[in-house]
C-alpha cells in the first residue's frame, strides 16, 4: 500500500491550515519585537488575514474559500482589514476552494498577480529521502542564542543582491523567534554556508527559508538540510511535509526528485481599487 496521502479537500485544508499558522506565528513574532510595527492578523471563519508591513509578503490571506463559503460581504469585512491598515489587499487561493471564487474575486476587481505550485510529502520511516549527502556537510537545528548568526548566513545566500539581503537578514531574525519555527544550519569546518527552516504546526512540517552562499551551491547542502529537518519533522509526530515553489522552477524539481508531489497550484489574486465592486 502506497504511503501517499490524497491531494483532497481535507489534505489542501490542513496544508494551508499549516501554512496559515506559520505565519500568523511571525506575525506575532513581529509583533512582539516591535510594537510599533502594527502587526496583527484575524480569523475570519476559517480565513487568516494577517498584516506585517504594506510591503511584507506575509500581508495576505490564507485558507479563503476552504472553511467557509466566499460572499460579498464577507470579503468586504476582509478587505476593511487591510485597508483599514493602509496594505494592499492580496489573497492566496487553492483551486480546491469554493467555486464561486472564479466569480466574486473579479467582479470585485481582483486579477491574478502570482502562482505556487503546492508540494507534500508523506513522512513515514519509508518514505523519507535517504542521508546520501556529503558527510563534511552538518545540518543541524541552531542554539539557542544563534538566531542572529542564523539570520546573518542566510542573509549572505542572496549577497548578489544588498537590498534583498538586508530584507532576508530582518526577516530571519523574526522567524527564528517565532512560535513552532525550527532553524537549521549547515556549518564547514565552523562556517555558515546554508539554511533552512522548519515550522510545524497540525501535524504539518512547513520548509522554508532556504538558502546557501553562492559558492556553496551545488555540493548537497539544502539536501543535507531536507533530510535533517524531514527527520526532525517525523520525530516530532508529523504524518505529512510541505513545500511551496514557483511553477516549473528548479525548487520544484528538486523537491520532486527528493520524494514530494505537487498538490495543487495556488494562484495570488490582488484588489485593483479602480475595478472594486463597491
Amino acid at each position: 500500500m502506497s504511503d501517499l496521502l490524497v491531494a483532497d479537500l481535507a489534505l489542501a485544508r490542513r496544508l494551508e491550515h499549516a501554512e496559515g499558522s506559520a505565519n500568523i506565528a511571525f506575525v506575532e513574532s513581529r509583533a512582539a519585537r516591535d510594537s510599533k510595527s502594527g502587526a496583527a492578523w484575524k480569523d475570519f471563519e476559517g480565513t487568516f488575514a494577517m498584516f506585517d508591513g504594506p510591503g511584507s509578503p506575509l500581508t495576505q490571506t490564507f485558507g479563503l474559500g476552504l472553511f467557509s463559503a466566499p460572499t460579498h460581504d464577507s470579503l468586504a469585512a476582509i478587505e476593511a482589514f487591510f485597508t483599514e491598515r493602509g496594505a494592499p489587499v492580496f489573497h492566496e487561493t487553492c483551486p480546491i476552494a469554493d467555486i464561486a471564487l472564479l466569480s466574486l474575486l473579479p467582479d470585485r476587481g481582483y486579477r491574478p498577480v502570482e502562482q505556487g505550485t503546492v508540494l507534500y510529502q508523506s513522512l513515514t520511516d519509508s518514505s523519507l529521502p535517504a542521508a546520501r549527502v556529503d558527510a563534511t556537510l552538518e545540518a543541524r537545528l541552531i542554539e539557542p542564542g544563534d538566531e542572529e548568526r542564523w539570520a546573518n548566513a542566510g542573509a549572505l545566500g542572496w549577497g548578489e543582491t544588498p537590498e534583498l539581503a538586508d530584507f532576508v537578514r530582518s526577516f530571519g531574525i523574526v522567524s527564528a523567534h517565532s512560535r513552532g519555527t525550527y532553524p537549521f544550519i549547515v556549518d564547514v569546518d565552523g562556517e555558515a554556508v546554508a539554511t533552512g527552516a522548519l515550522a510545524m504546526h497540525g501535524g504539518v512540517a512547513v520548509l522554508a527559508g532556504a538558502s546557501t552562499r553562492a559558492e556553496w551551491r551545488g555540493r548537497g547542502a539544502q539536501a543535507a538540510l531536507l533530510v535533517a529537518r524531514l527527520h526532525h519533522a517525523l520525530a516530532a509526530g508529523c504524518d505529512v511535509a510541505l513545500m511551496v515553489a514557483q511553477p516549473g522552477s528548479g525548487s520544484q524539481r528538486n523537491a520532486e526528485r527528493q520524494g514530494f508531489h505537487i498538490a495543487y497550484t495556488r494562484t495570488k489574486w490582488q484588489l485593483h481599487r479602480g475595478n472594486r465592486l463597491a
